[in-house]
């Protein structure tokens, strides 16, 4: 049984479906379409993000404190079969080899075949691309790249920028256009790529507006699940791919979790794992604005380039990450029609660290999110860095450099702090780690430590968010799950 047909959820069951002796049972809290026509204008459409807007009908919109001033605003994540693939902006953006080495009992080479083996790569030919997978990635190109979009490359080089043509290769930190899940416009999302093709096939079970309240567990061992509308669900194995926030969620409100959280809020207590909803991590962003008047394709993705950087070639005071804690990713098209264009510059090796944290037994209630942003002067400082140099780039491109961009510190702190986003990119709020380690809860294979015939896989088992947004990320950890679990 698969708890969440999220990006993960979704690779996990479909490559489980392929061998016909295993039942593989999804259960998706929001709508389950069968085609992907049946999906809404928006979450089809790459050049729209409105469905992660707030209040959006497929967006859970989750409340969260940023920052502990606090500054409040709200995380996306998708609530539609497809998950948060079916409604962000297609980036299909690989960790890092650094990200994954820190990441216990997990290698690059093992990490590497599983996104190989979703790609459909358009573009980049060689042994380190697929080409025969589900998700079809492709660059902005002819028609499809912005005039805006060669301009900051070229000024992202003039500013000595190296180039970084293939942002899935591998190689060090720099400027490139943005690979993207998307095929003639469409946006691609995990239930597309894996699970509606597959439809017919009668080992798979895909339940929408099917939200789960608790795991259920005979003895020591996880046995089933029950929904929110009472039913019970029995299940040989489950595995939670709910996502960051949902899955250490149910892990808590099933009683797991930190013990004394339980106890306050009246969740019996089954075991004590201190890690679970505590300790995760998430790119802090903001927007830098500008005007530019371009007409731009239909069919083209928003965020077309990225640069990233080593924030101590910015400030040699700042810890030097020849991977890259930075990122400027320039979204080509307006978030509206008639607005500004913008380099969304986020800090993407944070310090900071969040919590989630149960607010009730109420499987109905959300947890309790705080962020904990630019909590320490060295974030302050990477996002201070990263604002500066996208003022710098729009001028050297010939763009009226924002006011905020050139601002003293104190000046600059105050536009961050009232600036301030959230990337949406929740990981590690259920992480894989030694059992020794309080802060672990799953191990490399994904198990729940302590218990039996429960697994978690989704971005809350990566230890630290990644340099690149998770979105290729997650659907990867259900490639890898897939194999973890044949074996």
């Amino acid at each position: 049984m698969v708890v969440g047909g999220g990006s993960a959820g979704c690779a996990l069951a479909g490559r489980l479906s392929e061998d016909p002796g295993r039942r593989v049972l999804v259960l998706e809290a929001g709508p389950a379409p069968s085609r992907p026509a049946d999906y809404p204008d928006e979450l089809r459409d790459v050049s729209s993000l409105a469905a992660a807007d707030d209040g959006h009908p497929y967006n859970w919109s989750f409340a969260t404190q940023l920052t502990d001033a606090p500054r409040r605003a709200r995380t996306a994540r998708g609530r539609v079969l497809g998950g948060s693939s079916a409604i962000n902006g297609a980036n299909h953006l690989r960790a890092t080899r650094a990200d994954v080495e820190a990441w216990h009992g997990w290698c690059w080479d093992d990490v590497l075949a599983a996104y190989v083996r979703g790609e459909d790569d358009h573009d980049v030919p060689g042994p380190g691309h697929g080409h025969e997978g589900p998700v079809p990635v492709e660059r902005p190109a002819g028609e499809l790249l912005a005039g805006l979009t060669t301009r900051v490359v070229r000024a992202a080089a003039a500013l000595g920028v190296p180039a970084e043509p293939d942002k899935n290769g591998d190689a060090p930190p720099g400027v490139g256009l943005v690979p993207a899940n998307v095929s003639r416009g469409v946006r691609v999302n995990a239930a597309m790529a894996y699970v509606l093709p597959h439809r017919d096939r009668r080992n798979l079970g895909v339940r929408g507006d099917s939200p789960v309240a608790r795991i259920l567990f005979d003895g020591g061992r996880a046995c089933g699940v029950e929904t929110l509308a009472g039913e019970r669900i029995e299940a040989g194995e489950v595995v939670l791919a709910a996502g960051a926030i949902a899955s250490p969620h149910l892990l808590a409100l099933s009683g797991i979790g930190p013990a004394d959280e339980l106890r306050e809020v009246g969740v019996p207590v089954r075991l004590d794992r201190p890690g679970v909803g505590h300790g995760w991590s998430d790119h802090p962003s903001v927007f830098l604005g500008f005007a530019y008047d371009e007409p731009l394709h239909p069919e083209a993705v928003s965020a077309q380039a990225a640069i990233h950087l080593d924030a101590a070639t910015l400030d040699p005071d700042l810890p030097a990450d020849p991977a890259g804690d930075l990122e400027v990713l320039l979204f080509a098209r307006p978030f509206a029609p008639g607005g500004a264009r913008h380099l969304m510059c986020a800090v993407q090796r944070p310090d900071s660290r969040g919590d989630a944290v149960l607010r009730s037994a109420d499987p109905r209630e959300a947890p309790r999110l705080r962020h904990h942003y630019l909590a320490g002067a060295t974030d302050r400082a990477r996002m201070r860095a990263v604002v500066r140099f996208a003022g710098d780039l729009l001028g050297s491109s010939g763009i009226a450099i924002p006011t905020a961009a050139r601002a003293p510190d104190a000046e600059l702190d105050a536009w961050i702090a009232a600036a301030l986003s959230t990337s949406s990119h929740l990981c590690g709020s259920a992480a894989i780690g030694p059992a020794t380690d309080p802060a672990a809860v799953v191990d490399p294979q994904l198990r729940v430590h302590g218990v039996q015939g429960l697994r978690v896989v989704d971005t809350s088992v990566i230890p630290t968010v990644p340099r690149r947004g998770p979105a290729a990320t997650a659907l990867m950890l259900g490639e890898r799950a897939a194999d973890l679990l044949r074996a």
